[in-house]
């Protein structure tokens, strides 16, 4: 019995290293694209640390407002990385918190009835989402291989070999390791590539030794959120995306814990992550959603008390709270960055993939969807100049490539599938009550 509480802690600190590397790789590629100093990065990894503890406290604390009440873990979700940077680069930060903060109300508001849109969101759909955005990432991976761009060293042979050598011992964990270390293996190759980097005098600890030690949480650090409309479409599909793969988890878990989950349950689950995405533009920190690794590791180890999940969130926000810790994220030069980042850019296209496997190919309709949304998300971020011509109302909609891509899915996906399905329902209708008369 004495030993309960180590037990707890320790799996506990299990599952914050599960999700450690995703948590803190988020907002250093976010933080560097939009182009952070030193405090401002170390700022915004504390915060997303401590936010991540947060959003997963109100996940796992069920009451009758918000909260699923499942052994679920939330950080900041992936699929927002290239719009964020995207957002960032063309409308400012400012922008960024503003989209988030909209995004998720709207969640909060549709919460209810949001089984009800489903249907507009198949595998077709997300899936295409998914791998636009991460086609759309591919880029900022390889100017941060070649050094960072504008960088004077940019493509130098240091750059090169620490780059392809961090992805290399990424890969080589992945292939002779198992189980934990498995999972950790991006955070163990930035750790490795940034060892490699001491010794070649490239890893600079300054923003370490400035940073203090103990910190609270500050409401707009980076100003007033300003709120543009086509940077809220981007977040709010980002939202729904994220809603869509966390019902897959929150439905994985209720089958590994033995509990049916309720209409009334899932919509709880739902408001409680808008509230985390809230909170999380109101402390400029990130969109928060369910991290499925953890499921995974909640599998391995058997151990499926909310208890351990609550120690975690603990864990998360007094790591949040000192600077130091964060600001030893930042020391992690910009090729090792870009070699992990191929490895986890080239998963979310591969996630992507992996959606869209139970996706019907046999129909043609559905091949055409995913054709035409890819390539036109895809197009867009080649060549933005391409609807440059149009009305600025009309530019809300296609001068970006997730915006664009994403529309196209959804609106090839009514045209197809929910008006076909529709009329399919209408017809044997009709027929039956012909036979009826």
């Amino acid at each position: 019995m004495t030993h309960q509480p180590i037990k707890i802690a320790s799996l506990a600190l299990q599952h914050v290293l599960a999700m450690y590397a995703g948590a803190v790789i988020v907002p250093l590629i976010v933080g560097g694209a939009i182009g952070l100093s030193g405090e401002q990065l170390t700022y915004l990894v504390s915060i997303d640390i401590l936010m991540c503890g947060i959003a997963t406290i109100l996940q796992v604390w069920r009451n009758r407002f918000f909260g699923i009440g499942l052994p679920v873990m939330l950080g900041c979700t992936f699929t927002a990385v290239g719009p964020m940077i995207a957002i960032g680069s063309q409308y400012g930060i400012s922008a960024i918190y503003g989209s988030i903060i909209v995004s998720g109300l709207i969640v909060v508001l549709i919460a209810t009835f949001f089984g009800k849109l489903a249907r507009f969101f198949p595998p077709v759909v997300t899936g295409s989402v998914v791998m636009i955005i991460g086609i759309t990432l591919i880029p900022v991976a390889m100017n941060n291989m070649a050094g960072g761009q504008g960088s004077s060293d940019f493509g130098s042979y240091a750059n090169l070999v620490l780059s392809f050598g961090t992805l290399g011992f990424i890969l080589l964990l992945y292939k002779f390791a198992k189980g934990f270390i498995r999972s950790i293996s991006i955070l163990i190759g930035l750790v490795f590539g940034t060892a490699i980097a001491y010794f070649l005098g490239m890893v600079d600890f300054s923003s370490v030794s400035e940073a203090s030690w103990v910190h609270l949480p500050r409401m707009f650090y980076f100003g007033t959120p300003t709120f543009e409309l086509t940077p809220i479409l981007t977040m709010t599909l980002v939202a729904i995306v994220s809603l869509v793969e966390s019902t897959g988890v929150y439905f994985a878990l209720s089958d590994i814990c033995k509990k049916e989950l309720t209409d009334h349950e899932l919509a709880n689950g739902y408001r409680a992550e808008g509230l985390a995405i809230v909170l999380g533009g109101l402390f400029n920190a990130f969109p928060y959603t369910t991290y499925s690794q953890n499921v995974g590791l909640l599998q391995l180890s058997g151990v499926k008390t909310k208890n351990v999940i609550y120690v975690a969130g603990i864990f998360l926000i007094a790591l949040g709270l000192v600077p130091k810790i964060g600001a030893l994220t930042t020391v992690i030069p910009t090729p090792v960055l870009g070699g992990a980042m191929v490895a986890m850019f080239g998963m979310v296209i591969a996630y992507g993939i992996k959606m869209l496997s139970t996706v019907e190919f046999a129909s043609q309709e559905n091949l055409l969807i995913i054709a035409c949304s890819v390539g036109i998300g895809l197009g867009v971020t080649a060549v933005p100049d391409l609807f440059a011509k149009l009305p600025e109302n009309v530019q809300i909609l296609t001068d970006n490539g997730i915006v664009a891509g994403s529309l196209m899915a959804i609106i090839l996906n009514i045209v197809f599938n929910v008006l076909k399905s529709n009329k399919s329902v209408s017809k044997v209708t009709s027929l039956s009550k012909h036979k009826a008369v």
